[in-house]
């Protein structure tokens, strides 16, 4: 049940749809760290290349795009080798998305402890302790 939230500038005459945004991020959340699409979130949020500073220039005066993507997963649900191979896969497919992507464009893995979050109103190590109960049998 991961949460991802990206936030980019693409490079100048680049378009893309965040449809597409989500979908890529969701298939490589699935087939990269085993997170199940039907339960992945994902927010897309533009930001201007001349309001993204990297070195203290925009990326307008860079002629690249960047981009910024957090995911939050569950603490200890990944391995150290699933995560770099998410970050990679993120920043090959948005490079092949978005135009060449700066290469201080980051991916940032947030590891929660399953007892700090959840959904459908309930936390995940309550989830991983009565997986077919319902947040009403709380």
């Amino acid at each position: 049940m991961p949460f991802i939230h990206i936030q980019f500038a693409a490079a100048r005459g680049t378009s893309v749809r965040d449809e597409t945004l989500a979908q890529t991020l969701t298939q490589l959340a699935g087939s990269v760290l085993r997170k199940k699409p039907e339960v992945t979130a994902v927010r897309v949020e533009r930001v201007a290349p001349e309001a993204w500073f990297i070195g203290g220039r925009t990326l307008a005066q860079h002629g690249q795009a960047s981009a910024q993507v957090q995911i939050q997963i569950t603490a200890g649900t990944n391995s150290a080798d699933e995560k770099e191979r998410f970050i990679a896969a993120v920043f090959d497919e948005l490079t092949a998305l978005l135009g060449q992507l700066h290469p201080a464009s980051y991916v940032v893995v947030d590891e929660i402890a399953a007892d700090s979050w959840g959904y459908g109103g309930r936390t995940q190590a309550a989830r991983a302790a009565r997986p077919h109960a319902t947040a009403e049998a709380r």
